[in-house]
């Protein structure tokens, strides 16, 4: 397996992992969208909770130029440090949801 197909399938483990965690109203569904074409990767939510619209990212990933970019993490858990564990090198992971400046300040890629 070449390193691309490694990191999908990393990135496709942690959000179908997150996909099952339960949500309080049965109307609400997980929906993961894998986009191996581009190499865009999201975990979201949609339904109805009560009168209440719930529809909106949880998580998402893209692959670009190698590197896995964590674009936005609406959970609590440490995503970087999950990838790094999971086989990532910390040198392959941009937290693109920091500016370019303070990306600098981490122990990941800065892109």
């Amino acid at each position: 397996m070449d390193k691309i197909e490694k990191y999908r399938q990393i990135i496709k483990q942690i959000l179908s992992e997150h996909a099952h965690i339960s949500i309080d109203a049965d109307t609400v569904k997980p929906q993961l969208i894998f986009d191996y074409e581009n190499d865009h990767y999201q975990l979201s939510f949609v339904g109805w909770e009560a009168d209440k619209r719930v529809f909106g990212p949880i998580m998402h990933f893209d692959i670009i130029q190698s590197k896995i970019w964590i674009q936005y993490n609406g959970t609590e858990e440490a995503v970087a440090d999950r990838l790094v564990k999971l086989g990532v090198p910390p040198s392959d992971i941009v937290i693109g949801f920091h500016s370019p400046f303070k990306r600098q300040f981490t122990p990941y890629a800065v892109e």
